[in-house]
C-alpha cells in the first residue's frame, strides 16, 4: 500500500487512479479467498438480501401481474440502498486520510479478473490430469448447464464460454459503470448482475418476479458487453495463432444468434479468434436449449484451447486496463 500511494495522488482522491490500482492489484491478489472465509463477501451480504425478499415476497400464490410488480419493487429498493451505500463509501474516501483504501479494497473485491482466470485454468487443468469426470467437477462451478450431460469438448466449450462472458460482465462492466459513476456505479450494477444470477430466469417461479432484474441487467450490459467483444478483437492480437479479423466478422454476423442480447458479443469475438464453434445445443437443469452455433470452426474444442482463450482473455484485460491508464493520462 505505501509504495502504490507514493505513485498516485491519492491525497486529491482520483477514481480513475484508484480503479486502475484496484485492476493491478486485483491481477496479483485475486478473490482473497482466505479473507472472505472469515469475513463475508460484500457480493455474499448482496445475495443474501435478494433470497431473503425473494422468500418474502415471491408468493406462488400471489398473480404474476402481483409478482412482477414485488420484483420491480426489490429492483428500486436493491439499487436505491447500494447507490446510498456506494456514495457514504466514496464520501468517507474523499473525506477521511486514507479512506480511499476502504474503496480500494471493495473494488477490488466486486471485480472478478484473477478469479475468472484462475477458474477457467482449473478446468484445463482438470481435463488433463483427471480426464472427463475432474472437467465435469470443474466447470460445474461456473455454468449453470448439467455437467454431467457434457462430453469432453463440451467441458472446454462451457470454459471459453464462461470466460468470454464472464469477462463482459465481471470485468469490463465493473469497470465501465465505475468509470461513469464512480464506487456508487459500480456497486449497483454488481446488484443488478447478482438479482439477475439468482431471480432473473424464465422458470415457473421467477419469470415474473426477476422479469425487472433481467431486463435492467441487459440494459447495463448493453455497452460493456460490446466493448468486451472488442477488447477481446485487440487482445488476441497477442495470440500467434489467432485469427482476429476473423473473430470481429463472427463477432458482427453471430452476436445476435445468442440467446442473451449481449453474451454474444465476447463469445463470438472469442470463436472466431480461436477459429473454434461456441454455444449451439446444449442442456441446462431446467432444460435444453437448442441454440445455434457461434463461429464455424472446430466444435470439437481441447483443454489447449482453453489455453489458447486465457491467453486471449489476459491480453484483453490488459487492453481493458490500458484503456482506463489513457482515461488517467488525459
Amino acid at each position: 500500500m505505501f509504495a502504490i500511494s507514493s505513485l498516485v495522488p491519492f491525497d486529491s482522491y482520483n477514481p480513475l487512479w484508484l480503479l486502475l490500482c484496484a485492476l493491478a492489484l486485483d491481477a496479483y491478489v485475486g478473490d482473497m479467498n482466505r479473507l472472505f472465509q472469515v469475513i463475508k463477501h460484500p457480493v455474499v451480504w448482496i445475495g443474501e438480501l435478494i433470497a431473503f425478499l425473494d422468500q418474502k415476497l415471491n408468493r406462488e400464490n400471489r398473480s404474476e401481474v402481483n409478482r412482477t410488480i414485488r420484483g420491480a419493487v426489490v429492483v428500486v429498493f436493491m439499487v436505491s440502498l447500494c447507490f446510498v451505500i456506494g456514495l457514504g463509501v466514496t464520501w468517507f474516501g474523499q473525506n477521511y486520510p486514507f479512506g480511499w483504501i476502504l474503496e480500494l479494497f471493495l473494488t477490488i473485491a466486486l471485480i472478478a479478473q484473477r478469479s475468472l482466470f484462475t477458474y477457467v485454468r482449473r478446468v484445463a487443468i482438470a481435463l488433463n490430469e483427471h480426464g472427463i469426470s475432474g472437467g465435469r467437477e470443474a466447470v460445474s462451478h461456473i455454468v449453470g448447464r448439467d455437467p454431467d450431460q457434457l462430453d469432453q469438448h463440451g467441458v472446454a466449450r462451457a470454459a471459453i464460454e464462461s470466460l468470454a462472458e464472464n469477462f463482459g460482465d465481471g470485468v469490463v462492466a465493473p469497470v465501465f459503470w465505475y468509470v461513469l459513476f464512480g464506487f456508487p456505479g459500480l456497486l449497483v450494477y454488481k446488484a443488478v448482475n447478482t438479482m439477475d444470477s439468482m431471480i432473473g430466469h424464465k422458470t415457473d417461479r421467477h419469470k415474473s418476479f426477476g422479469f425487472c432484474a433481467a431486463r435492467l441487467d441487459d440494459v447495463l450490459n448493453l455497452i460493456p458487453a460490446r466493448l468486451a467483444g472488442f477488447w477481446i478483437f485487440f487482445g488476441s492480437f497477442f495470440l500467434p495463432t489467432s485469427s482476429p479479423f476473423k473473430g470481429l466478422k463472427t463477432m458482427f454476423r453471430d452476436a445476435r444468434k445468442h440467446r442473451s442480447p449481449n453474451a454474444g458479443w465476447p463469445e463470438g469475438a472469442m470463436a472466431g479468434a480461436l477459429d473454434i464453434s461456441l454455444a449451439g445445443p446444449r442442456k441446462y437443469r431446467e432444460g435444453q436449449a437448442n441454440d445455434p452455433w457461434i463461429g464455424d470452426g472446430r466444435a470439437r474444442v481441447l483443454s489447449k484451447d482453453i489455453k489458447r482463450a486465457l491467453q486471449v482473455y489476459v491480453a484483453a484485460c490488459l487492453v481493458n486496463a490500458s484503456a482506463i491508464a489513457l482515461l488517467c493520462l488525459l
